[in-house]
């Protein structure tokens, strides 16, 4: 018994996961036992289906690994109905019922449920023969120290597998627009960091697009705040829809958006490559919108680019200029609509 329980200690202390705690606990209950398969199997409750998770075989019983029964028809669930756990009889007690134990020859089994803290029923830690076993005293307490010591495996990686979704899910909330489900601000700025970064290894530029949505103040007063949220959306779903591979639009705040993007080798067509860019944003824009039964005709936004040379400017320093750069196409497209205004006085 003390050599069991060093070699115990031991796994339970290397142990980082179910398989590497589970084998070394079926090495040691096929020694206990004398049988010569042992088994941890899990249940999938929703297709009610049992699946052998790890196995451990010798001689000629072999219990196959990833082989999947249903629930109903196992060993397993005869033996916690009837609250039967051992049995050197299975031929002759449930060998016509279970078909499995018909097939592998399977005379001598012993099982326990593996519970979860909270009750549930995870699965079933075995063992079977096809030969007369009689079942050591010690074995059912050993049987059931193994399987809470697995069950607490299990638990502690299903807090885990938890942990690392919640904090997957804080950090999507904390990076991305709630509005608009884009990219937020922050994740922006550290995404435009990187791409400087990318573009100062390998020598390319770095486009910037500031996006504002000129007239979205006369939509929301004249539609209500809702059809304004509505329209946001669809711009951003619009702009999404227009990004490469390596594009990124994100919503900076308010009405305004930012799109950066990959921009040509260091002495290539950098204005034309931004001219290329701001008519790819603008157009993405323009056009008609349906928002519910609302239809709405949207001459475009304005949209300032800035073409970042490799090394030169910081994320929040491009940002700025590219924000300058929205200013001037909003003030020359307010110059031409005044102007516009105008003609139109003089001709009527």
């Amino acid at each position: 018994m003390e050599p069991l329980l060093e070699q115990l200690s031991a796994t339970v202390t290397r142990a980082k996961s179910l398989e590497e705690l589970s084998r070394p606990l079926l090495d040691m209950l096929a020694a206990v036992t004398g049988m010569e398969s042992t088994y941890l199997t899990a249940i999938d409750w929703q297709r009610d289906l049992q699946h052998v998770l790890y196995a451990r075989n010798s001689g000629e019983m072999n219990i196959p690994e990833g082989i999947s029964v249903p629930w109903g028809h196992t060993l397993c669930k005869r033996a916690l109905d009837e609250e039967h756990l051992f049995a050197n009889d299975v031929d002759a007690r449930w060998g016509g019922d279970v078909p499995v134990a018909r097939d592998l020859h399977i005379h001598s089994y012993v099982s326990t449920p593996v519970r979860l803290a909270n009750g549930t029923l995870y699965g079933t830690l075995c063992a079977a023969s096809s030969a007369h076993h009689e079942m050591p005293a010690q074995a059912q307490r050993i049987l059931a120290l193994f399987a809470t010591l697995i069950a607490q495996q299990i638990e502690r990686e299903q807090l885990v597998h938890q942990l690392m979704e919640a904090n997957a899910r804080l950090s999507a909330y904390a990076s991305t627009d709630p509005l608009t489900g884009l990219p937020n601000r922050r994740a922006l700025q550290e995404a435009l960091t990187r791409l400087l970064e990318q573009g100062r290894r390998r020598g390319i530029a770095v486009l910037v697009a500031f996006v504002d949505l000129d007239g979205f103040k006369a939509i929301n007063d004249a539609h209500g705040h809702e059809v304004g949220d509505q329209f946001l959306r669809a711009v951003a779903e619009r702009l999404r829809a227009m990004l490469r591979a390596e594009d990124l639009a994100a919503r900076w705040g308010g009405d305004e958006f930012v799109v950066i993007a990959p921009g040509p080798e260091a002495g290539g067509a950098l204005a034309a490559a931004k001219s290329a860019f701001q008519q790819r944003v603008f157009e993405a824009t323009q056009g008609d919108y349906l928002l519910g039964a609302l239809r709405i005709a949207y001459a475009g936004a304005s949209v300032g680019v800035l073409g970042v040379a490799p090394g030169t400017l910081g994320a929040l320093q491009a940002l700025d200029a590219a924000d300058a750069a929205m200013y001037q196409v909003k003030k020359a497209r307010r110059r031409q609509r005044v102007a516009a205004g105008a003609v139109s006085t003089v001709i009527s």
